[in-house]
């Protein structure tokens, strides 16, 4: 039998080892996906027998009923608070704990531990220990709302106010991950920048930080965005957990209502409408922070 040469050899062997993995995205990840697409196209029902093609009807369904509209702004505007307060805080923590470490590193580890705590723990205990918190008549925040004199707020029933306290969830719930990824980029800086620019004349903090920290955290600072783009957009356990979407559709986010429609009134065509459009979305958002952020990246 004749002997295959290098290459052939060389490819049998990447097919030896990239062929499952590939193979298994291939029929778990792309054959859905393509499935869901083509179901967004349709009026199909879970459990029925048939089904017709409807066009852009499930789409147009989504962007001009009011409710769908309302579940699309509400992810727009959760994602556009917590994504910048969650990175801007996180950065500041991780700074904080980061210089801590250099005279008190027991503190600085307690404290990181305590940050650490909401992306440890199950976000649906915790969901409802908020829930406990904001309770209008005996939860702590409006106790201490009451003992300073001010009026109690019911912050989850409050249409003007419950997105805005489900994005402070989200902030505080966020904060813990990214602080630990900024503090890997910021043990990476290498020491002798700082003396470097401390020569230059960056002897202030607020100097070296821009001239040297945030500069040195560009590829840290990419890839907490993106992984904090993806997990804002797919925002679902707090608003299943603490409101059900509501009052009146407030807190309606997209997952919530591809979840509401399609495990709750069985209409996975538009369901799947929903999740092409929640794909979309955060396809562009994730290529949109790359296209801003990759020009100012310095890879070490």
């Amino acid at each position: 039998m004749r002997r295959l040469s290098r290459a052939g050899r060389d490819a049998l062997t990447d097919l030896w080892l990239a062929g499952p993995a590939t193979v298994m995205m291939i029929v778990l990840i792309f054959v859905p996906v393509a499935i869901v697409a083509l179901l967004s196209f349709t009026d199909y029902q879970f459990g029925a027998r048939s089904f017709r093609f409807v066009g852009l009807e499930n789409y147009t369904t989504l962007f001009t009923d009011p409710i769908g509209r309302r579940a699309v702004t509400n992810t727009l505007l959760y994602v556009a608070v917590v994504i910048p307060f969650s990175m801007g805080l996180a950065l500041l923590v991780a700074m904080a704990l980061h210089e801590m470490a250099t005279w008190s590193r027991m503190l600085s580890n307690v404290l990181r531990a305590a940050y650490f705590l909401p992306v440890a723990a199950t976000l649906v205990a915790m969901a409802l220990a908020w829930q406990m918190l904001l309770h209008p008549s005996i939860g702590l925040f409006n106790a201490v709302l009451s003992h300073l004199g001010f009026p109690r707020q019911d912050l989850l029933s409050d249409r003007g106010l419950v997105l805005y306290t489900l994005a402070a969830i989200g902030i505080w719930q966020t904060i813990g991950y990214n602080m630990v990824l900024f503090l890997a980029g910021l043990a990476a800086i290498p020491r002798h920048l700082y003396e470097a620019a401390e020569v230059d004349g960056a002897d202030r903090p607020w100097e070296r930080f821009w001239t040297v920290t945030w500069p040195m955290l560009g590829p840290t600072t990419l890839f907490v965005a993106v992984i904090t783009a993806t997990q804002s957009f797919r925002v679902f356990e707090t608003v299943a957990t603490l409101t059900d979407g509501g009052p009146a559709f407030a807190s309606e986010t997209l997952v919530y209502a591809l979840y509401r429609e399609g495990f709750v009134y069985f209409k996975a065509g538009y369901a799947s409408a929903i999740t092409m459009v929640f794909f979309a979305f955060v396809l562009a958002l994730t290529l949109l922070q790359f296209r801003i952020l990759e020009r100012r990246v310095h890879y070490k």
